[in-house]
């Protein structure tokens, strides 16, 4: 396997993504970069950078006389991210599931067993963030359109935020491994269609479930 060499743009990138990500850093809250820089070590030139890239991300604004600040979440915004989504993947998975091998399948069912079982441990962290994204992506990995997976790559950053939302407070604790099973099943059959139709409910679905929590945690929060 090949060795990733990280820059320090990304490795603190990473560290602030991880820190909204967990709600460490709330909606609303300034990134101030002397503070950070001085708590991950760094100057504020990476910093600044991780913030530029994060912004591209959806996660950081930066406001005039302001500064960054971590984004609102928003059900508007949620709509957009949502439903490009399931069109892209949908997309994806349209030009892959015929050339998915049986080892490909075989390692996604891998995956989804891993994946179970840390949501079951209650290990919420390692379920919503790379071990979901792995078994989505194992699928989509015989699509061969580079251009669609990383537009997929950008709005999977842009809505991960969300997503942990789903599976912690939303109800996706609980409806996300019998929907993974009923989409490996279908990929199993090459029902693309069936596939691809389950696909956007999975990702609609997800949608729907976090904008009525936003909606009620609004009312809550007048």
């Amino acid at each position: 396997m090949a060795i990733v060499h990280k820059t320090r743009t990304q490795l603190v990138a990473e560290a602030i993504r991880e820190k909204i990500l967990n709600g460490e850093i709330k909606a609303g809250e300034p990134l101030r970069q002397a503070a950070l820089a001085d708590e991950l070590n760094v100057s504020r030139i990476p910093v600044r950078e991780a913030l530029l890239q994060l912004e591209a991300e959806g996660l950081v604004n930066f406001e005039a006389h302001k500064g960054a600040t971590v984004t609102r979440l928003s059900a508007e915004q949620i709509d957009e991210i949502f439903d490009l989504r399931a069109i892209l993947e949908a997309e994806l998975l349209s030009h892959s599931i015929d050339n998915l091998t049986k080892r490909d399948l075989l390692e996604a069912e891998a995956i989804l067993s891993d994946l179970e079982e840390a949501t079951e441990a209650g290990d919420a962290q390692l379920a919503t963030g790379k071990l979901n994204a792995e078994f989505h992506n194992k699928l989509y990995s015989r699509a061969e359109r580079p251009q669609t997976r990383e537009l997929v790559e950008v709005y999977s950053k842009n809505s991960e935020r969300y997503v942990r939302m789903h599976i912690l407070l939303a109800g996706g604790l609980k409806t996300a491994p019998e929907e993974h099973r009923t989409l490996l099943k279908l990929c199993y059959e090459k029902d693309t269609a069936g596939a691809c139709e389950f696909l956007k409910k999975h990702i609609t679905g997800a949608k729907d479930d976090i904008k009525d929590l936003l909606l009620r945690l609004e009312q809550e929060a007048k």
